[in-house]
Parts: structure tokens; sequence; C-alpha cells
């Protein structure tokens, strides 16, 4: 191979490497400064497929990537927060949105990338202190990159009009439609973004044959190519939901097949394709209009498919589980549900699912007080070697969960806002934790009191019981308040804490006036004070998980309207 042509396949590869870094940079700017602007993407997510094809169609605009936000639906389902058939309407959206970036390259605004890159800089690096701007900033840096990118790819593909033995595969590519299609797909497989992919279409496309007007490729020979870009970034779906759950599969699943299915509709039409996008684009010399046919042709494609598919859902959900039969059991497990490493980078989203496993926590936080308050009030030592199980499993779950939060807070895709919030989940994460720890002590007494045959009295017994209801209905109170993100319910919580503490007090002096009256034995006073006080300390906890919500951690209520019912 000549030297010429390894400069020209390293300058390709650097404007491809320039637009990719352009795009990502440019995506996790937006989502920095839009991504309290999506909060309520989730909530139009209703049995309406409609508006979670909008959904779909509105996220990829934002941040930029189908794959990303397929890869985000795949956890959402796995997560329980989605259903198949919502799933499968937000992916048609998404395949809508993503051709916002074709779109984009179509206008000739290449001539100005070096301007965008330098006010981009500007205030990206001079304006640092100011947080919006900043973030501005960098989706205005990374689309001069892209565009920087776009131009060196360009460059280095004007020679290949001259290459005889390239004119020749394009031929046969207009010949042979599948070898075009092999070729976008395999372009996908490699670069891992259609969006990349796309682009150097139209960039081939734009550059002229031997008679300076005619497209080196033409219309009719990029289409092919543009169903298969079109198929190859479905394999991103599939390696996440790899390991996932059966509906995490089925939805990568329906995500090939709505791209596979609409270029085996649309491969048979190319030549009525092309005409009809001749039609509704801009008229002029080919190579000229080619790289807006090419946005145009794209746009089609995934807006036909989706029409095509949207009142078939329910087909689509049969043909998937027929293809991924199965079912997802649901158990108890120290294995993280929700914390989707995936979603990291789409920080809304990353938090929520992050608050939904501790959530799942907090459950198993509220079956540990039900089996504390049956272990110690009828001496159920089953009950004890259950509960300590649970709560291993609390202790393993809330490492991952503050390990996850602690990703999130690594990305460079949060805000201070966002930031904030993490550090209340940490917070909230260890007061979950020790709800668990609190519940296990008194397990640990309940086997004390076995173990000396402690006979409380039936008063004992009664306030006891009064007790562990008044922590029950606290700790119910609490996950409400966390999970709705309620200002109101969260004070509620306030309120019950001083109940609970006044609780606390008058138990003791009812204890201390037994003990003066010789109605009760002073060797339970240990176990009955320290019991009391471990629930009484339980209250602390939730005052503190309250005292979050109040403070900042009520996105659920401020990212995303009304919760998705799951």
């Amino acid at each position: 191979m000549s030297n010429e042509a390894v400069q020209m396949i390293m300058t390709l590869l650097g404007g491809l490497a320039l637009f990719i870094f352009g795009m990502n940079y440019m995506s996790d700017g937006l989502q920095k400064a839009a991504g309290d602007k999506m909060k309520n993407m989730l909530s139009i997510l209703t049995s309406n497929p409609i508006f979670g094809v909008l959904a779909g169609a509105l996220t990829t605009a934002v941040i930029q990537s189908s794959s990303a936000t397929t890869v985000m639906v795949i956890g959402f389902v796995t997560a329980g927060l989605m259903k198949l058939p919502q799933a499968i309407s937000v992916i048609m959206g998404a395949n809508i949105g993503t051709t916002m970036t074709a779109q984009l390259i179509a206008f000739n605004i290449g001539d100005y990338a070096w301007a965008f890159v330098f006010v981009g800089f500007v205030m990206l690096f001079f304006l640092k202190k100011k947080e919006k701007i900043s973030e501005i900033g960098q989706v205005v840096f990374g689309f001069g990159l892209l565009f920087a990118g776009i131009n060196t790819m360009s460059m280095t593909m004007k020679p290949l009009a001259e290459s005889v033995m390239f004119t020749h595969l394009m031929l046969q590519v207009q010949d042979i439609p599948v070898l075009g299609v092999l070729i976008g797909m395999c372009m996908t497989l490699v670069v891992q973004s259609s969006s990349a992919t796309i682009a150097v279409l139209q960039n081939l496309a734009a550059t002229a044959g031997p008679d300076g007007v005619t497209s080196i490729i033409g219309l009719q020979g990029s289409l092919p190519i543009l169903f298969g870009d079109n198929i190859g970034t479905t394999i991103t779906a599939v390696i996440a939901s790899i390991g996932a759950s059966v509906s995490a599969k089925r939805t990568a699943v329906a995500h090939v097949v709505f791209n596979i299915t609409g270029t085996l509709i649309f491969i048979w039409f190319i030549p009525q394709v092309a005409k009809l996008v001749t039609i509704i684009s801009p008229h002029g010399a080919e190579v000229n209009v080619i790289a807006r046919q090419i946005a145009n042709a794209h746009l089609l494609f995934n807006v036909t498919n989706t029409i095509i598919w949207l009142p078939l859902i329910w087909l689509m959900v049969k043909i998937v589980t027929k293809i991924v039969p199965g079912s997802d059991k649901e158990e108890m497990t120290s294995e993280p549900k929700y914390l989707d490493i995936n979603a990291l980078h789409q920080s809304v989203f990353a938090i929520r699912l992050a608050t939904k496993e501790l959530l799942r926590l907090m459950s198993f936080t509220q079956e540990m007080l039900v089996k504390a308050k049956q272990a110690f009030l009828s001496n159920d030592m089953d009950t004890v070697e259950e509960l300590f199980k649970i709560e291993d499993t609390v202790n393993e779950l809330q490492d991952s969960t503050v390990n996850y939060l602690a990703s999130i807070m690594s990305t460079d895709t949060i805000n201070d806002r966002q930031r904030s919030r993490l550090s209340g989940l940490m917070h909230i994460a260890s007061d979950v934790e020790h709800i668990g720890d609190h519940c296990k002590n008194i397990a640990e007494l309940a086997q004390d009191k076995k173990k000396h045959n402690y006979e409380f009295s039936d008063t004992a017994c009664a306030e006891i019981y009064e007790c562990f209801d008044q922590a029950s209905r606290m700790l119910n109170d609490t996950k409400a308040a966390l999970d709705s993100g309620d200002e109101e319910a969260a004070l509620v919580v306030l309120k019950e804490e001083e109940e609970i503490n006044k609780t606390e007090k008058r138990l003791r002096q009812s204890h201390m006036e037994r003990l003066y009256d010789n109605t009760c034995s002073p060797a339970f006073t240990v176990v009955y004070t320290d019991t009391i006080h471990q629930i009484e300390k339980i209250g602390d906890c939730c005052n503190n998980i309250a005292q979050a919500v109040i403070e900042d951690v009520d996105f659920d209520k401020e990212e995303f309207g009304e919760p998705v019912k799951v």
C-alpha cells in the first residue's frame, strides 16, 4: 500500500474520530444544559404508544444517540420501570430522533466549524465559573468539532472519485442492493454509531464523479447502505441486553426486528423511494443536495416504519416473545435490580434508577422490622435467622448502591443540582442500612430475652407492641415520601419522629414505675430499655431521610412529574 493510501486512510479515520468525539462531547453538554428540561419524559410514558414514540424521539434528539436511548430503555425494562409495549414505542421514537444528526450534517455550515470551536472554547474555559454558560460552551465546542471532523472526511474522500476500484465497487452497490446493506451494517457494527456512518455516507455521496456534478454513488446507491446502517446500530442494544432479564432481551430483539423488517420492505422499492425523496428534497446539482436527500430518506425510512408498526405493537410483542421465550422470576437477591451501568451517563435517569434501588432496600428493612417484632414478642428464633440473612443482603445492596451513586457523581454529565441530590441519596443509603442494623440489634436482644427466659408482663409487651407499630407506620411513610418526593409527606414523618421520641420517654418512665412497685424484675431492664431505644433510633433514621427529601431529593416530582407506575 502506497504512502498516499495510508495517509488517506489515517486522515479519514482521524476525521471520523473527531466527528464521534465532537458528537459525544456535544451530547454530554446537552445533557448537562438540558437534563432538567427532560424531567417530563417518563411522565408521558402512558399506555398510549404515540406518547411513547414522542418521548423516544425527544429524548434521542436531546442526547443525540438512539443507541444510548435504547440501552437506557433496556435498563428501565430490566428494572420494571417500563413494560415491553411501552419500550417498543420508545425505541420507535428513538429511531426517528436519531435522524436529527443527519439533518444537521446536511446543512452546509462546515466553513464555520472552527468559528464554533473557538466560541465554544472561550465559553468553556474562560467562563467556567458560570455553570450554564460553560455547559452551553461545551455544546458549541462539540458542535464545531463535529463539523471539523466532517470537513476532514470530506477532503479525504475527494480522491476516491479517481479510484477505478472504488468506482467499480459503488456501481456494484447500485446493482446489488444487498451488498450495500451489508456494507452499511458492517460499518456501523465496527464504529458503533449509525450517526457516524451516515455522516460518512453523506460525505461520500457528496463527492462528485468524473463529470463534477453527479454523485460518485448516487441516491439509489446510498439507500441500501443507509438501511444497513439502521440494522447495524441495533447491535449496541443486543450487547446491553446480555445477562439482563428476559424482558430486556425482548426489548433489544424488538429493535432488531423493527429495523430489519423496515429494510426488507424498503429494499424492494428503492427506485420509488429515491424518486419520492427527490421530490420532497431541495433541487439542484446532485452533489449539492444529496446530503439533504440522504437525511430525508433516513427520516422517511424511520417514520414510515413507525407508522407501519405502531398499530402492530401487539404483534411485535408476540414475535419477540416467540424469539425469546421464558419469564422473569421475582426473588430476593443481593444482586442489584435497578442499577444499570449503561445508564450512568444519562444522569437524570441513572439517579432515578438508584432511588428505585434504595426504595427496594427500604422494602427489605420493612420486612426486617416485621421479623424483629415477631422475634421479640413471640420468641420466634427461626425468624431471627431469616432476619440476619436479609440484613446481609441489605449491606451488600447498600454498598452497590453507594458505588453506583459515586459512579454517577464521577461522570462529566451532571450539574450542581444533581450533584447535591447524589450527596443526599448517599446519606439516605447510609440511613437505610442503619435501619437494618437496628433491626438486627433488636433480633439479638430477642435472642438474649429467650436465652434468659425473660417473661415480660402484658403491660410491657403492649408498650413494646405500640412502639413497633409507630416505627412501622413511620417507615412506611418515609418510603412513600422518598418515592413521591412530596414535602408534605416528609413533614408528616418529622412529626411522627417527635411522637416516637415522646413514646420512648413515656415507656422508660412506665418501666421505672413498675420497678418501683416491684411489678417488674430489674433483670429485664436492659433488654426492655435497649429495645425501645433501638426502635427510637429507627425513627431517627427515618427523620434523616425525610429531611433529605425536604432539602433536595424530591427529583421524582422535579424531574419526571408523576412517578411511573410499576
